[in-house]
């Protein structure tokens, strides 16, 4: 598979030139999938498995990076830089713990991804928030749209708490909505589809490139969805754009996307300009002008206690991630007091 670096995606910064100047001996690529211990990577011309010397790379490689590598498929290739990220896509490691998990590099849309019969609202709430605050502009693709009777209905609905982010609804069976999808694409432009499993995100990447280049797998007899992508995959489509994959993800909790926040929930933001107090915290103040609509309206309300909790999930993670700083500040301290009581130790 040939690709050039343009078709991949490459659009050098300053930053970019300067790095790629103090290593003449390397050149860029593309990581198009993680691997145990490796990165498959694209340089333009190949793709070839690339591993880090010895050190631990930092940041870790992730599906979207970009890299400047050395060596070719014949010996071994090597990761000698990981350059700037122009967008980054994370959320909070599943299971409560209070660690980034960076999902995907450098994209330029994120496709939110939701079937017609079952939108979680809520959940859309917390992805476009980790969305606003990638650096990435989010799409909201409404699914399986031959599973309902009305999917405008549906899109319609989503549409009001996906404020500042465009809804298509689209259907792999009859094809409806894809040409949609493939306008927000274009010769280097990365696209990312997110969400739970069995949603169609494989299906809708086999619609998109014409052909099978990712295996689907029929839902379960209860609805749900079964996992069918356990990495990371970047596709390149030919003079169309590119597409990336990601496993489906049964929890969704931004990392510190208190920037995002204002993109998702612009219409409490909106309603907060008019409080009678600039630092209303719209709790119980007098005055609140978003406590008054929501009160009377409970969609509003709805958005208003998403977006307490929200807040509250990402005070939480900044108050263990202090904790955790402290914590290595400390370890650090002792290493270095040991050492120098070492040092001044009476021979």
């Amino acid at each position: 598979m040939t690709a050039s670096l343009l078709d991949l995606g490459w659009r050098p910064t300053d930053a970019d030139a300067e790095h790629v100047h103090h290593h003449p001996h390397s050149r860029p690529a593309r990581v198009t999938q993680q691997q145990r211990g490796a990165w498959l990577v694209h340089d333009g011309s190949q793709e070839v498995l690339a591993r880090a010397r010895g050190a631990v790379l930092d940041p870790a490689p992730v599906t979207g990076d970009w890299l400047l590598v050395s060596g070719d498929a014949r010996s071994t290739c090597y990761v000698d830089k990981v350059l700037p990220r122009r967008s980054t896509l994370s959320r909070a490691e599943a299971g409560g713990r209070s660690q980034e998990q960076v999902i995907a590099a450098n994209v330029d849309v994120v496709g939110i991804c939701a079937p017609a019969d079952d939108v979680n609202e809520r959940r859309l709430e917390r992805e476009l928030t980790a969305v606003w605050a990638s650096g990435a502009v989010p799409l909201v693709i409404i699914t399986k749209a031959d599973a309902v009777d009305d999917p405008h209905a549906v899109a319609t609905a989503a549409a009001v708490v996906c404020i500042g982010a465009d809804v298509l609804t689209t259907s792999t069976v009859s094809g409806e909505g894809l040409d949609g999808v493939r306008d927000r694409l274009g010769p280097g432009v990365t696209l990312a589809l997110i969400g739970p499993s069995g949603v169609g995100k494989s299906s809708l990447v086999n619609a998109l490139a014409g052909h099978e280049v990712l295996a689907t797998q029929a839902t379960r007899q209860d609805g749900k969805g079964r996992h069918t992508t356990t990495g990371r995959h970047l596709v390149p489509l030919a003079g169309v754009g590119l597409l990336l994959d990601t496993p489906g993800m049964r929890e969704f909790a931004p990392w510190f996307a208190d920037e995002g926040l204002g993109g998702t929930f612009a219409d409490i933001d909106e309603l907060a300009a008019s409080c009678r107090f600039a630092d209303c915290r719209h709790d119980s103040e007098p005055g609140c002008a978003v406590l008054t609509v929501a009160a009377g309206d409970a969609e509003i309300g709805a958005r208003v206690e998403s977006w307490r909790k929200l807040q509250r999930e990402l005070a939480w993670l900044e108050r263990r991630q202090d904790a955790r700083l402290r914590q290595e500040e400390r370890r650090q301290w002792i290493i270095r007091e040991r050492a120098m009581r070492r040092s001044i130790r009476p021979t």
